[in-house]
């Protein structure tokens, strides 16, 4: 068996990718000492370029200056600062570069997953991209005082929260959400680089492109921050693909409104590439037959998502055992239900008349048929095939005809109840002792 450092080892560690350049992006330094204990590429990189301290990410990256005095990204009235970084050498054009770099010395057929760490906190973003958004810039809370009034308790948790209350203030808004659209155009910006380089590679025609996020951010909204709950702030992400082939014409420039979830990108990605989604291990469906005009036999008619909760300060503040922190959202094009363990009741909402999300119908007994079906849909997402991974339906199907040609004889009294055949390995002389 190889280790963590062997090629079968790292790939399973990697979930199966070949890693070119790994760096989770999150090097918070505290009492206890670093957050992720992993090296950092990144840090070195800074390094070299002459950042000074142990720590650059922290210092320099997703820290701006008050004069001579660190302004950390960490305290976001420090968000409309910027950066105390050239812009070339931050996070996210510091990955595009490790991307191109990639890309270029790749061979034949390739697959690149780039991670960009921003948005996300420490909310802070170098010149000159930390004042290219104002006041004017910010689009309207999305949030209601009914929401506050006799909440779900983990919802209520979740709004008492520091989190939660922080982002509750219009002031935290006003100065976090222009730094972090600027963080949003810098990703803008880098794709931009990829997109040209492609092209100058004269690979973009035959590249398929895919754009998604892993979750969203509430940023104030249903007065949350972070991505904690199911609202459509933290679930509903962008999901663009450019797919180069003539097959995907019919489609070009337009939405879909199906129900996808993320896994979906990986079936996407390997029957793109001319390969078999294998079902038993894959969960996704394939989203080009979407691409082709087509709406597959497979099309979801409900969309699931998960959320452990066990380690966040909210758990501790329920009472909550670890064992029952989760929350389980299946949503239809019309319904949203959140079923939480541990006792408490389901939150729903009616997405065709609230499409906001403003009113918790979990607990109304008008609604009693609605979240029956929702739960029907939740119990049968349930059953699914999840745990058998490591053989396929058509190798079991194969093994199964095998039958006794395996050698495996079961069930059998005597030599004749079988063939010849099956029994000729285990009938006749005792071989000689040698």
């Amino acid at each position: 068996m190889g280790g963590a450092d062997s090629i079968i080892g790292a790939r399973q560690a990697e979930c199966g990718f070949d890693v070119w350049c790994r760096d989770d992006g999150l090097w918070a330094q505290g009492p206890d000492g670093f957050y992720d204990r992993k090296r950092s590429p990144y840090n070195e990189f800074l390094k070299s370029k002459g950042y000074g301290g142990d720590n650059p990410w922290a210092d320099f990256a997703n820290a701006g200056s008050d004069g001579d005095d660190m302004a950390s990204g960490w305290f976001m009235a420090n968000a409309a600062k910027p950066a105390n970084i050239a812009e070339q050498d931050s996070e996210t054009p510091w990955l595009t570069t490790q991307a191109i770099e990639f890309m270029d010395q790749a061979t034949g057929n390739w697959c690149a997953h780039i991670s960009y760490i921003k948005p996300h906190w420490p909310y802070i973003v170098p010149a000159p991209y930390h004042d290219m958004y104002g006041l004017k810039d910010i689009k309207p809370v999305v949030r209601s005082d009914g929401e506050r009034a006799d909440p779900h308790p983990i919802y209520g948790a979740f709004m008492q929260g520091r989190v939660g209350q922080t982002f509750s203030r219009d002031d935290v808004r006003n100065t976090v959400v222009p730094a972090y659209m600027g963080l949003i155009k810098q990703c803008d910006d880098q794709i931009g680089r990829l997109l040209a380089y492609l092209e100058g590679a004269g690979t973009l025609d035959d590249t398929m492109i895919i754009l998604t996020s892993d979750h969203g951010d509430y940023l104030g909204d249903h007065w949350m921050g972070e991505k904690d709950l199911f609202h459509a702030p933290s679930v509903k992400v962008p999901l663009i693909i450019y797919d180069p082939r003539g097959s995907a014409n019919s489609t070009r420039a337009t939405t879909c409104d199906a129900l996808v979830e993320a896994i979906d990108v990986t079936a996407s990605i390997i029957d793109a590439s001319g390969g078999e989604v294998p079902e038993h291990i894959v969960e996704g469906r394939s989203l080009l037959p979407y691409l082709a005009g087509r709406v597959p036999d497979t099309a979801r008619t409900f969309a699931i998502s998960e959320y452990d909760y066990s380690k966040h300060p909210v758990c501790s503040a329920l009472g909550t055992l670890p064992r029952d922190a989760r929350l389980f959202m299946v949503a239809t094009h019309d319904w949203k239900l959140i079923h939480a363990e541990g006792g408490f009741p389901p939150m729903m909402f009616d997405l065709a008349n609230d499409p906001d999300e403003l009113c918790d119908l979990g607990r109304d007994p008008a609604y009693s048929v609605q979240r029956g079906a929702l739960y029907k849909h939740l119990h049968a997402w349930g059953l699914r095939m999840s745990q058998r991974i490591t053989i396929s339906d058509a190798e079991i199907v194969h093994q199964r005809e095998r039958g006794d040609d395996t050698g495996v004889i079961l069930g059998v009294y005597d030599q004749d109840d079988v063939g010849a055949h099956e029994a000729a390995a285990y009938v006749g002389k005792v071989p000689p002792r040698r």
